[in-house]
């Protein structure tokens, strides 16, 4: 959510924003915020001059009791009872008109980055940089169900008949490999200075409406019947909710942390052959970043942690590269975004395994998350990035680790996390 003091001072600026991220639908929320936030300035005023005449009248009274003349305090008594009546009324509109503005307020998007690339949608995203070689074998590489079942790891159809589509039974070595590379991803971000948090794995509504736009939490997000309580989609959510209504001292900036949580997604719309198996699925793990900072570092930050994931996957050997999200392509709280894609073998191509955000003050701004310093009060800047989420995550692992045999090389840094092992291979008969 941007600030009204600047949507205010500069509307065309925020409705050439609109325009950026191919919104025209919401320009009429401009104005419309303008003129609502307008009167609910003047009612306001209105009741603040009330407010200061009744004060002075009940003075006024108390003089006139004192003096003996009884009929022009009744008067005036009389005059302050109309002030209340009509005080009442006007707190009641101010109420109703500020809850108008904040609901406008909530959809209108945040104000992109200049560096953003201006495009419709992910096809218009724009490539950043290689990292390792992207390498394609000469034997051909099943797709990825099928690695797994070859080393018996992994049961859908069990999963179909106990939960539907878009779950999984991960099995045996698979499963082993899958927690080795939450673990490694943990420790991973420890050894580089971000504290490692499990949070809660529910959030109520008012903290999911903090974090993420109304289209976002419909999009995703799994309700619990009676409940006020939502099943996190990404351990973000909870995490930058641990700050809602907070005031941060200045001093503990920048707070870094790395989160594990299950995630829970509703993942609508249909999805073409390669999204099926485990790339696009209602239940996951991930290991996540995120960075409390100064307004100041926030693109710093930025980019370090998108390097975090980068480096990663080349300690695993992955070759991957950072694609930067277009305008059309940002959800509404983001400021800057980049996606980190990793080499599928299979495919001859890049495909997503996380992406990186800053959202500016957009969260802090609606949650009230604000830092005390020397110059005084002001939000924070939160950011978010994906370190590991398998078993995505896995798609290219297996498929960059395969050997013809059906056997999978494990990279030595995952080795003490898989008991030693060099490899995995079907469990012999």
């Amino acid at each position: 959510m941007i600030d009204i003091k600047f949507l205010r001072e500069n509307p065309d600026i925020v409705k050439q924003n609109i325009r950026n991220k191919f919104q025209e639908a919401k320009l009429p929320l401009v104005d419309e915020v303008i003129s609502l936030d307008r009167e609910r300035r003047e009612t306001q005023q209105r009741a603040d001059d009330l407010r200061a005449a009744r004060k002075k009248n009940s003075k006024q009274i108390g003089a006139l009791m004192g003096q003996g003349k009884k009929e022009e305090a009744e008067a005036m008594k009389a005059e302050v009872a109309k002030y209340a009546e009509e005080l009442a009324a006007l707190e009641k509109k101010e109420t109703e008109l500020a809850e108008q503005v904040n609901e406008r307020m909530m959809v209108i998007p945040n104000i992109i980055d200049a560096s953003v690339p201006i495009g419709k949608d992910d096809s218009e995203n724009v490539e950043i940089e290689k990292f390792g070689e992207p390498f394609v074998p000469d034997f051909e590489i099943p797709y990825h169900t099928e690695i797994m079942e070859k080393l018996q790891g992994i049961d859908l159809d069990s999963a179909r008949d106990v939960a539907g589509n878009g779950f999984y039974y991960l099995m045996g070595d698979i499963a082993r490999l899958h927690s080795a590379v939450l673990s490694y991803a943990r420790d991973f971000m420890i050894d580089r200075g971000f504290t490692y948090c499990v949070p809660p794995f529910m959030i109520r509504s008012h903290v999911a409406a903090g974090v993420m736009s109304f289209e976002e939490m419909d999009a995703m997000m799994y309700k619990i019947e009676g409940e006020d309580l939502y099943l996190i989609g990404t351990s973000e959510h909870s995490m930058i909710g641990r700050f809602i209504d907070k005031i941060v001292p200045e001093e503990t900036l920048p707070q870094t942390y790395t989160s594990y949580s299950p995630c829970f997604r509703k993942e609508k719309g249909a999805h073409g052959i390669e999204e099926r198996g485990v790339y696009r699925i209602h239940q996951f793990e991930k290991q996540e970043m995120i960075v409390l900072c100064k307004p100041e570092d926030s693109m710093k930050w930025f980019d370090k942690l998108w390097q975090n994931t980068v480096d990663l996957f080349r300690s695993m050997d992955i070759p991957v590269r950072t694609l930067e999200c277009c305008s059309g392509d940002l959800a509404d709280l983001k400021v800057k975004s980049i996606d980190v894609e990793a080499w599928s073998p299979r495919q001859k191509k890049y495909f997503e395994v996380g992406s990186c955000s800053n959202l500016g003050d957009a969260q802090a701004r609606r949650l009230k998350i604000r830092v005390v310093g020397e110059g005084g009060k002001y939000f924070a800047h939160t950011l978010n990035n994906t370190v590991a989420a398998p078993p995505r995550m896995l798609i290219a692992f297996l498929e960059n680790n395969l050997n013809e045999d059906g056997s999978v090389n494990i990279p030595e840094a995952l080795r003490p996390y898989m008991g030693g092992k060099e490899k995995i291979e079907a469990p012999h008969k």
